[in-house]
């Protein structure tokens, strides 16, 4: 049959029956449209939580030392040169980064302005050293290097630090919101080894000006993150170790080297401080399983729709049965008739499946829109909450089309199988 014959009728059944099909096509359009907006709703929560709240890269592996193990009690377990040297020669890895906490504590005391606002508060302030190489791309005002005798030191602030404060503590304090180009240059007094709450040291008390040179993924969450060389610059003076690390940060040459490095580490008595990355796997995989049972029933609705187009189509082929025993005996095949029913389905299908995910773009446009306006402007808040690539959007047209053909394969073979003389003889 041609193409032409086929869709002139295609499009007079169709329009005989159209309240049948739009019926047929509404509950494909209803599957549909709840299968794609959930699945759009789950990608675009699992890209905030990857993106923004725990940011990891699938190369980094961050070493700490064990705290209790049999490496520690033979001598093994810590992180000094020489086990940094063994960590570099591990298969596998590309570049190592040396971390030390600075092991006294800080306090910074502020009183000025402050980005146009009155500050006047006083803190406790942690801070870690890190080699330059970890953070070099999102330095962005001089080097990140120990400075010279009266120059500030550089530090690096934490961008989710800078979130939070943005959503939080800036609007209860009334002070300005902050962007992180803007932070860059800005200055603060730190004392170390002094502390408002907690024991010090007998060494001597140090102040040093501190200027924020950037934000950073990879920065400390709760403190600040100054060059490696002035964390044990400040450790020494202080008379506290200065020659274990606190950790490294291995580079895998490719994120498939990496389960090999977690076993080899674990092998020389160190740990692996992934507490983020199982984090963001668990909060990941609490939005997949909401997802999955929320597509689960998107699908059973797909599947009852699928069973409205066979009783629709079966119904349709019954009071059609004349009509096509006259198709038959003027020479049409059981092939032509499966394909005059089942080309029906698939325009009721395609239509549903588009109208479907069409609907779906459409309601997670409203949806961002009144949380622009209704939501309270909270930490790590998405531009949007939903994200949509082609393979969805594709896909939903798709499973239209797949629920309507599913549905008619029975009613087109029913209607092939017409016998047309007693059809036609009544």
């Amino acid at each position: 049959m041609r193409m032409d014959a086929l869709s002139r009728l295609v499009r007079l059944s169709l329009a005989r029956e159209r309240k049948g099909a739009f019926f047929s096509a509404f509950g494909v359009a209803m599957g549909v449209g709840a299968l794609v907006f959930f699945l759009g709703l789950g990608l675009g929560v699992g890209r905030v939580i990857r993106e923004k709240i725990f940011p990891t890269d699938a190369r980094l592996v961050d070493v700490v030392p064990s705290a209790v193990s049999l490496g520690s009690l033979l001598g093994g377990g810590k992180l000094d040169a020489a086990t940094v040297e063994r960590l570099a020669a591990l298969p596998g890895v590309e570049a190592t980064y040396r971390k030390m906490n600075v092991r006294v504590p800080a306090v910074t005391r502020y009183d000025g302005v402050f980005f146009g606002a009155r500050l006047r508060m006083g803190m406790e302030v942690l801070a870690v050293g890190v080699e330059p190489g970890l953070v070099k791309d999102d330095v962005k005002l001089g080097e990140f290097k120990d400075p010279s005798e009266g120059q500030p030191i550089p530090a690096l602030v934490s961008t989710r630090l800078l979130e939070l404060y943005n959503k939080t503590f800036a609007p209860a304090r009334k002070l300005p919101q902050l962007s992180a180009n803007m932070i860059v240059g800005f200055g603060f007094p730190v004392e170390f080894n002094r502390s408002y709450v907690a024991a010090t040291t007998g060494g001597p008390t140090g102040a040093a000006q501190t200027q924020v040179v950037g934000a950073s993924d990879r920065a400390m969450l709760a403190g600040i993150t100054i060059p490696l060389e002035t964390a044990v610059r400040i450790n020494r003076q202080a008379g506290v170790d200065a020659e274990t690390f606190t950790g490294v940060t291995l580079v895998a040459s490719d994120p498939s080297r990496v389960p090999a490095i977690v076993d080899a580490v674990k092998g020389m008595g160190l740990e692996i401080d992934d507490q983020e990355r199982r984090m963001a796997e668990n909060t990941g995989a609490a939005v997949a399983l909401v997802t999955s049972a929320l597509a689960l029933l998107s699908i059973l609705i797909c599947i009852l729709a699928a069973v409205n187009i066979a009783h629709a189509l079966s119904a349709s082929v019954r009071a059609r049965a004349k009509e096509i025993g006259v198709m038959q005996a003027v020479g049409a095949s059981r092939a032509d008739v499966r394909g005059i029913v089942l080309a029906e389905a698939a325009v009721v299908g395609l239509f549903g499946g588009a109208a479907g995910t069409a609907l779906a773009l459409l309601m997670a446009f409203g949806v961002n829109r009144l949380a622009v306006s209704q939501l309270p402007n909270f930490p790590f808040k998405p531009d949007s909450f939903f994200s949509f690539p082609w393979p969805v959007v594709v896909g939903g047209v798709l499973l239209g089309l797949v629920a309507a053909l599913a549905g008619a394969y029975f009613p087109a073979r029913r209607a092939a199988a017409t016998d047309p003389a007693r059809t036609l003889a009544g």
